[in-house]
């Protein structure tokens, strides 16, 4: 611990300390809104008379647009500046924020979170961008470990002060909580961020025809699930399929694509370690979505109790990224990313056990087993995707990686959406009879161990980090 203050003080200038944490800062919000909301959605429920698949919508928002702009924004960045579009994303956030604890119904409140959820795209891709190009090299992974551990702060703090706020002064509050820290970051950002470098030629136009089928194409399938069995949700799901396929044809062929296809089509490394991502996020992000109704409806425990509990999972991930963000500067990360998917394996796997009997102890130390999972595979990976492009594409890697995580957790909102219309149909979740639930949280935990399983051979066959080829 000595020798790490040590290295901490001696190679790192202030600057670089001011830029680690202002991105880490903006990181432990956003997420910390995510997971207070998550904690709040019995109250929301209640508040605005919503049936369970438009709760979902509250989540499911900020998740679509988030991911909808995170690829355009990370090129754009690389191009236009990056510090830039990460203090736009912060103002968009705050106003954002703010106007959502004003909301008089669900579907403005939905329409807010999704405001947000571009706000967050333009700080999220950005950030990881700014970290890499702020350090060397070698301090890559320890950089990034701290960065994802403010992520996992903020999903750790989130349920437990989500549920304080929620039983003691309403949801609305958490937004407004959220907006006052937004501001403050906000305000500091401007101040010690600094500019971009300039640019010696004018940046390349991007082609952003394929981006448009893109947008439509998350839109369709997002809502499509939303809209199953019905002929018309699955028929916007082929059309939502068949726009990404567009997309991909159009970016393959453009000189100057949002996405560059290669990066996927001739870097194992880069594709597998964020297809690794993509599976890791679709199966494990509706835990804390999940658990939150479970510990609320069927243990019928008060919203702080419940905050108390889910805070298990972030905390281990809070405290373990930044030892496997350093230890991944040291041995090959996908050692560790592989243990860590094989954990959450198994973790998800007992998930799908839960009943109305379970002891609390149990649930505890599968979150605690799980977050240690997510520990042992995040830092890691995110320090392999950075690692594996060259200096003018980090903006591209950040801003991928950022997609393939909000992807993922769209995917595994939309499962879990999924089996609420297919069982639910349109009632609100209070109204659920509880063994209807715990057959829909079994569906779910048995879908997501096994997307989990399918990423751990794409974790361990990556092929191996070149370290003295650093971009």
């Amino acid at each position: 611990m000595l020798d790490y203050a040590y290295n901490f003080e001696m190679n790192w200038t202030k600057k670089q300390i001011s830029i680690l944490a202002i991105v880490a800062a903006s990181s432990f919000f956003g997420t910390f809104l995510i997971s207070s909301v998550n904690i709040a959605l019995p109250a929301i429920e209640k508040d605005f008379g919503l049936d369970a698949v438009t709760l979902s919508w509250v989540v499911t928002s900020f998740l679509l647009s988030t991911a909808m702009f995170l690829l355009p924004v990370g090129r754009w960045g690389d191009l236009s500046g990056i510090r830039r579009l990460y203090k736009t994303g912060m103002v968009i956030f705050t106003v954002s924020s703010l106007l959502s604890g004003f909301a008089t119904s669900g579907y403005w409140l939905i329409v807010m979170r999704f405001l947000q959820g571009i706000g967050a795209a333009f700080s999220s891709t950005t950030g990881a961008a700014i970290l890499v190009s702020a350090f060397l090299p070698q301090h890559r992974g320890r950089v990034l470990g701290m960065s994802v551990s403010g992520v996992y702060l903020g999903l750790a703090f989130g349920p437990f002060f989500g549920g304080f706020l929620t039983q003691y002064l309403g949801w609305r509050s958490i937004f407004f909580m959220a907006s006052a820290f937004g501001l403050l970051i906000t305000i500091i950002g401007f101040l010690f961020l600094g500019k971009d470098e300039i640019q010696q030629k004018a940046p390349a136009k991007l082609d952003f025809k394929g981006t448009f089928f893109y947008m439509l194409g998350l839109v369709s399938l997002t809502y499509g699930s939303a809209r199953i069995p019905q002929l018309f949700g699955w028929s916007l799901i082929g059309t939502g399929v068949l726009f990404l396929i567009i997309f991909w044809l159009l970016e393959n062929r453009s000189e100057n694509p949002v996405l560059e296809t290669r990066l996927f089509t001739h870097n194992r490394l880069f594709a597998f370690s964020n297809l690794a991502a993509l599976i890791n996020y679709s199966a494990t992000f509706s835990i804390i979505f999940l658990l939150s109704l479970y510990l609320q409806k069927v243990k019928g425990l008060s919203p702080r109790d419940a905050g108390s509990i889910l805070v298990a999972q972030p905390i281990v991930m809070a405290l373990f990224s930044p030892v496997t963000g350093r230890l991944s500067d040291r041995i090959q990360p996908r050692y560790l990313a592989t243990i860590g998917m094989t954990m959450c394996t198994i973790g998800l796997a007992a998930f799908a056990f839960l009943s109305e009997t379970t002891p609390i102890v149990l649930i505890v130390v599968l979150l605690f087993w799980v977050g240690t999972g997510f520990a042992l595979f995040s830092s890691p990976n995110m320090n392999t995707i950075m690692s594996s492009v060259q200096k003018n594409q980090l903006g591209l890697a950040s801003g991928s990686a950022s997609t393939m995580r909000v992807v993922g957790q769209i995917t595994s909102m939309t499962i879990a959406t999924l089996f609420f219309a297919i069982l639910f149909e349109k009632q609100a979740v209070e109204m659920v009879a509880n063994p209807l639930f715990l057959k829909a949280l079994r569906m779910g935990f048995v879908t997501f161990a096994t997307i989990s399983l399918a990423g751990i051979y794409f974790s361990f066959n990556r092929g191996k980090m070149e370290r003295e080829h650093e971009k």
